[in-house]
C-alpha cells in the first residue's frame, strides 16, 4: 500500500489502463502514487467505469520520488503528473505551500472536514490511525495495554520475557514511522519514557509495516507499537492471532493527500479523479474494496472517519493539513530528534 513502507522500489512501476471506451486517441490521465497499483485498480476501475472515455497512466513510486519528479518536471519547465498521491503528508502540503499545487474547487469542497482540505489544493482523502499490535496467546491471561502508561508498566514488569520481542518503525528510514514520533512528541509529554522502556525491552526497528506484522502474526514478537492502522487491520483479517489496540489516552490519525500538481499535463483530468475519489462512491470503493478508511464526511458504516469518530470521539487526534507539517522537515530539528531517539534507545 505505502511503498514508503515497502522494501526497494527504485524505479516507479508503470500501469496504463485503456479508456473503457475502446478509444485508442482517449485522453491520457496521468497519476503519480505512493498507493501500490494492484491496491490502487479498484479505485481507477470504479473511476473508468464514470469516465469511460479516459485512459489511465498510472505510476507508483516512492514518497520522496513523487515529490522529486513534480519539482524538477515543474522547474524545468515540463509537464508533470495531473494528479498526485502520497502518504508523505509533510512533502503533499510543502507541494501545496511552495506553488506547485493548483487550487481545485469542488463540489465537495466546502463539506471536507476543515483539519482535512488546506486551501482547497491539499485534500487529506484517508483516516489511518496509528494502532498498537498483540500477539493474542501473549494476553490469554492479563489485559492488553491500552495506553501508553500501560504499555510502560507492562514492559517495566515483563522484561526478559518480552525482550527482543517488542517491534516499531524505524524514524530514519520510515516516513510514516517519524511522523507518528513527531506527532507522539507533541501530544505525549512523557514520551521518551515508551521510548526508554522499548529500548530496555530491546526493542527491533523496521521500516515496513509487513516486518512487524508477520512477526506478530506468528508470536515472534508480543506486541508492534505505532502501527499504521490500515495495514494492521488487514493483517488481523488474514490471521486471527492478530490483535490491535486504537490507544485510549489519544490515537494518531494520518492521511494520505491528494492534489492537482500545478504544471499538470491535463488538470481538468486531474480535478476530475480528485473529484471522484471524494465523492460517496469513490470514498466507499476506499473503505471497502481497498480496507482504508475513508474521511469524507457523507460515507458512513465500517472503516470510516464517521463511525470512528463516533465510538472514540476526542481520542482521536488527526494531523491537520496544514504548513505546521512541514516542522520537521527542517533537517536541524529532524536530525535532532531522530539523535535525541537513537540516544535515548543507547541508553537502555
Amino acid at each position: 500500500m505505502l511503498l514508503a513502507l515497502w522494501p526497494g522500489f527504485a524505479l516507479a512501476d508503470q500501469v496504463f489502463y485503456p479508456a473503457k471506451s475502446g478509444n485508442a486517441d482517449a485522453p491520457v490521465l496521468t497519476v503519480y502514487s505512493s498507493l501500490d497499483e494492484p491496491l490502487a485498480t479498484p479505485m481507477i476501475e470504479g473511476f473508468q467505469k464514470a469516465n469511460p472515455d479516459i485512459a489511465v497512466h498510472y505510476e507508483d513510486m516512492l514518497t520522496g520520488e513523487i515529490y522529486d519528479r513534480i519539482v524538477k518536471e515543474t522547474d524545468a519547465g515540463k509537464k508533470t503528473a495531473d494528479f498526485a498521491f502520497s502518504s508523505a503528508m509533510d512533502l503533499q502540503v510543502k507541494l501545496s505551500n511552495d506553488g506547485y499545487a493548483q487550487v481545485s474547487n469542488l463540489p465537495m469542497s466546502a463539506a471536507w472536514p476543515k483539519w482535512a482540505n488546506w486551501r482547497n489544493t491539499a485534500y487529506a482523502l484517508t483516516f489511518e490511525p496509528a494502532v498498537f499490535v498483540y500477539y493474542k496467546p501473549s494476553f490469554a491471561h492479563e489485559p492488553v495495554p491500552s495506553s501508553r502508561a500501560e504499555f510502560v508498566d507492562y514492559l517495566k514488569r515483563k522484561g526478559n520475557e518480552v525482550y527482543g520481542r517488542i517491534g516499531t518503525y524505524d524514524i530514519e528510514r520510515s516516513g510514516v514511522g517519524f511522523l507518528f514520533m513527531a506527532r507522539d512528541q507533541e501530544q505525549f509529554g512523557d514520551i521518551w519514557s515508551v521510548i526508554g522502556a522499548m529500548g530496555a525491552a530491546g526493542v527491533k526497528l523496521y521500516s515496513t509495516s509487513s516486518a512487524i506484522l508477520e512477526r506478530v502474526a506468528d508470536g515472534r514478537f508480543v506486541m508492534g507499537y505505532n502501527i499504521l492502522g490500515s495495514y494492521a487491520a488487514d493483517w488481523a483479517s488474514r490471521h486471527p492471532d492478530v490483535g490491535i489496540v486504537l490507544p485510549k489516552d489519544y490515537t494518531v490519525v494520518m492521511s494520505r493527500i491528494g492534489l492537482v500538481p500545478q504544471a499538470a499535463a491535463e488538470p481538468e483530468l486531474g480535478r476530475r479523479y480528485l473529484t471522484f475519489f471524494m465523492s460517496r462512491e469513490g470514498q466507499t470503493i476506499l473503505a471497502r474494496e481497498l480496507q482504508i478508511p475513508a474521511v469524507s464526511p457523507e460515507v458512513a458504516g465500517e472503516n470510516t472517519a464517521n463511525t470512528l469518530q463516533e465510538l472514540l470521539g476526542a481520542q482521536l487526534r488527526p494531523v491537520p493539513v496544514s504548513p505546521g507539517l512541514m516542522v520537521y522537515l527542517d533537517q536541524v530539528k529532524r536530525a535532532r530528534l531522530i539523535a535525541h531517539w537513537n540516544e535515548v534507545l543507547r541508553m537502555q
